[in-house]
């Protein structure tokens, strides 16, 4: 490298003269001090003023945040609700058709009842049977229960279709079960038919 190509680099990276130096402070220094005579020239009644103004403010945006949150609440509420609303709609439409099966299944208990047990009608009340199985299980599987029968009439289960003298049976106690009743869960679908002592 040229002698006059080092001179040029050295020039390039010369620092700031003393001069330089003071004219930058003196700039800085009078900028801190206009800042600080606003500062200190905001009089006492607008300081006030502004005060008020910022409190003011910080009520509005409080009252701002508890309206978005009582919105958000209500919103929350109402997916729900419409959630809850669909569910239910979806079970009552399923319960609706699950009843028209359970005539169906009526039918094939009652036949059942009264099936052959000999010769081919036998093995074909065989097959009726494994038929009253699977609509058995179907029905298990959708969260069909079969209503369990106790001793004694209970309104919420069952429905009466007849109050018989009978002496063996005290008063109240279910004499037969005419007709299966189910429950989905909690809900009764359809009650027991049966007949009470009286």
């Amino acid at each position: 490298m040229t002698d006059g190509k080092k001179k040029n680099q050295k020039d390039q990276t010369t620092p700031l003269k003393s001069h330089e130096k003071g004219d930058t402070a003196k700039l800085g220094t009078a900028a801190e001090e206009e800042a600080l005579s606003e500062l200190v020239s905001v009089p006492l009644k607008d300081y006030a003023a502004q005060l008020k103004e910022i409190d003011d403010l910080k009520q509005q945006v409080n009252e701002n945040l508890e309206g978005w949150q009582r919105e958000r609440a209500d919103f929350t509420n109402y997916r729900n609700r419409i959630e809850r609303e669909r569910t239910q709609q979806k079970q009552d439409f399923s319960v609706e058709v699950i009843k028209k099966y359970l005539v169906v299944l009526d039918d094939i208990q009652r036949a059942l009842k009264n099936r052959p047990t000999e010769g081919e009608a036998g093995a074909w009340s065989e097959g009726i049977e494994l038929i009253e199985r699977k609509l058995e299980n179907i029905l298990e599987m959708e969260g069909i229960q079969p209503i369990e029968v106790k001793k004694y009439f209970d309104p919420k289960f069952h429905e009466a279709i007849s109050h018989e003298e009978y002496p063996d049976h005290e008063s109240g106690r279910i004499i037969e079960v005419v007709q299966q009743g189910y429950i989905l869960g909690d809900r009764v679908i359809r009650p027991a038919q049966v007949r009470v002592a009286r």
